[in-house]
């Protein structure tokens, strides 16, 4: 290297090396210097903290007859001990006269409007010598609580981890759990961040059910939701300024992280994740829709989110990972710290899945429709977002940045999820929209990538229940709302079909899985290909490692056809994928040597093992092949 080089090199080194302090100053100087908000109790007595900031008075009220008066503190915070704070004691704050929930609440047995309750969180944990998986390796599972099973609970979910082991899952993602109105919900609509939902088994129902799953090695990512709050049961507002009218999302007043007062809040999301990640030994968090969090602030709250991870990271010896849902296609989330980055460790790539939804004949309407299918999924297996500085004739603007040096590990792409299922009007699965084979095609695409695979759950086994948009709301005004907001949004489809009441128990009933199809007729054959395709990902030395610049992605518009070539250690992998309704003949060179390893039409016998078979030129219609064979060069006929 030059001198000169080498000096510029050095400098640049030293420039990030300066910023990242400044960054972590700058952070430490923001922090209150409290971790711990609301009411908890140990052998010692208990303690209950609260942030009401314009109060001039606040006081823990314990049933009927026993108040006790909190002392100011700094920064706008409430503050007392005492022996009556103990476990299973129901209580509410008082805030000058008016009495409300605790907004940090850890147990809301009675629901969003009723009283909080005091809990222990300390659990008899095995999980002590466990690491979970690298985050390469990851197969990540989601499900909804209260639909996995029909117990709708906890203690359903732990009954059925033998068959997500037995299928492959390394990891599962479990959609929100915090406490919401009612006893339906997607997780969204929470409104007590700190308390599980009662329904679900509670706290100690999720501590059991993350240990069974330790005890299976299989990681839990845990969703969470720190860009709003539900509209239901919101005491928020009572406390403080945890809103702003600064900006707006969605859901209306924007979360208050970078306006005056705003250490309340940051402060509240510091201590859930940290609980998370220390009370209930959660592996990682995936946070919804980190692009309608407003944050101007010198430090924006998803890097203080990741300076304190790797604080917990440091003093517990495990891995903890941060993925995100983000739609702007901005690295800059991705980046580290030492460039400004927020430093996630991965987020949710939805234009991997719009891509290969158009490309087996989704209707190009919605953001849908500035995807044109087999192409634009050819360049997202190369460049990841599809969106990269071009223009974006839905947007109307030029749109996102490259995500050129990103590892594929920081990217997870699914064929379904729940927003992709349950956004539509009527909830269905890819086997219901799709005519067989293509379900297990949408399968392929997502395993032989460089990304980390995701599936929901039923989808292994080709279910086709519904997964519908569901609440249990107690407001009738907000109910109505809700039905009105679901009709509108889907009034310019004119399908004939009636939008699905979300109130109505027989949409949370029909979107429950139905455990007795797994073991009967086609929903057999769904389940052995998706474990073949699990296990051919795990154990193929090629994709269990597969780095995304090793990949190289082409396509035959005219056939439909879209190919992969992986060339690795010697070895060559070639999938072919045939996207239209015709078999289409393929020509590669020295095809004596090629061996078909795996395709969707067999996968793999029975016990899994790959079937090696001679080089065939036929692709059939809406399925693929993946090929193996040493270093040799190959082309398709057109």
């Amino acid at each position: 290297m030059r001198p000169e080089i080498r000096l510029w090199c050095h400098h640049v080194r030293s420039l990030y090396l300066c910023l990242f302090k400044i960054h972590q100053v700058l952070s430490d100087m923001q922090k209150t210097g409290i971790e711990k908000i609301g009411a908890s109790c140990s052998a010692t007595g208990g303690q209950v903290r609260v942030w009401a900031p314009f109060a001039t008075s606040v006081s823990c009220v314990l049933g009927s007859q026993l108040t006790i008066p909190l002392q100011k503190e700094e920064y706008g915070y409430w503050y007392a001990e005492s022996q009556d704070l103990r476990q299973g004691c129901l209580y509410r704050i008082n805030i000058d006269g008016q009495e409300y929930p605790d907004p940090a609440s850890l147990s809301q047995p009675e629901g969003v409007h009723g009283p909080s309750e005091i809990i222990d969180l300390s659990f008899p944990w095995t999980d002590r010598d466990y690491q979970p998986s690298r985050q390469s390796d990851f197969i990540i599972y989601e499900l909804h609580v209260g639909t996995f099973t029909e117990k709708h609970d906890f203690a359903g979910a732990m009954e059925r981890l033998p068959h997500l082991k037995d299928l492959g899952i390394t990891a599962i993602e479990i959609m929100p759990i915090a406490q919401f109105s009612g006893d339906r919900n997607w997780g969204y609509d929470g409104v007590f961040p700190f308390a599980v939902h009662n329904s679900y088994g509670g706290a100690v129902g999720l501590q059991r059910f993350v240990d069974a799953c330790h005890q299976l090695d299989i990681a839990v990512i845990l969703d969470v939701v720190y860009n709003h709050l539900g509209p239901e049961g919101n005491y928020f507002p009572e406390f403080g300024p945890y809103f702003t009218d600064k900006y707006h999302t969605p859901w209306g007043q924007a979360i208050n992280y970078d306006d005056r007062l705003n250490h309340g809040i940051r402060d509240m999301v510091l201590a859930n994740v940290r609980m998370w990640f220390e009370d209930f030994h959660i592996d990682a968090l995936r946070m919804d829709a980190v692009h309608a969090i407003k944050d101007f602030s010198p430090v924006h709250i998803l890097q203080a989110i990741r300076q304190q991870t790797d604080e917990i990271i440091a003093a517990t010896g495990k891995p903890r990972y941060l993925f995100v849902e983000c739609d702007l296609n901005d690295r800059r989330f991705l980046e580290p710290l030492v460039k400004n980055g927020f430093a996630m460790d991965a987020q949710w790539l939805d234009e991997f899945h719009h891509a290969l939804r158009v490309a087996v004949g989704e209707e190009r309407r919605g953001y849908y429709e500035e995807f044109d299918g087999i192409g634009h999924l050819a360049k997202a297996y190369e460049t990841a977002y599809v969106y990269d500085g071009c223009y974006s004739t839905h947007r109307q603007k030029f749109f996102g940045s490259k995500a050129d040096g990103l590892p594929g590990k920081q990217f997870i792409v699914f064929s379904q999820n729940h927003d992709q299922v349950g956004n539509r009007m009527l909830g269905e699965r890819s086997t219901v929209l799709y005519k067989d084979p293509i379900p297990k095609l949408l399968a392929l695409a997502v395993f032989v990538s460089p990304f980390i695979p995701l599936i929901f759950m039923g989808e292994e086994w080709g279910t086709k229940k519904p997964f519908q948009y569901f609440v249990s709301h107690c407001s009738a005004e907000l109910v109505k709302a809700v039905r009105e907001g679901r009709r509108k949004e889907f009034a310019e489809f004119h399908t004939g079909n009636e939008v699905p009441d979300p109130q109505n128990q027989a949409t949370f009933e029909g979107s429950v899985l139905d455990w007795k199809e797994p073991d009967s007729g086609k929903h057999r054959s769904y389940l052995a290909y998706y474990r073949a395709l699990i296990n051919f990902r795990k154990t193929n030395p090629v994709f269990k490692n597969i780095q995304r610049e090793e990949m190289q992605a082409s396509y035959v518009h005219e056939q439909s056809l879209l190919m992969l070539r992986i060339e690795k250690e010697g070895v060559r992998l070639l999938v072919v994928m045939n996207f239209s309704d015709r078999d289409q003949q393929i020509s590669v060179s020295d095809m004596p040597q090629w061996q078909r390893i795996f395709d969707t039409d067999q996968g793999a016998d029975i016990n899994g093992e790959s079937q090696f078979k001679q080089f065939e030129d036929t692709i059939a219609a809406w399925s693929g092949v993946v090929f193996q064979a040493g270093v040799h060069a190959f082309g398709v006929d057109r």
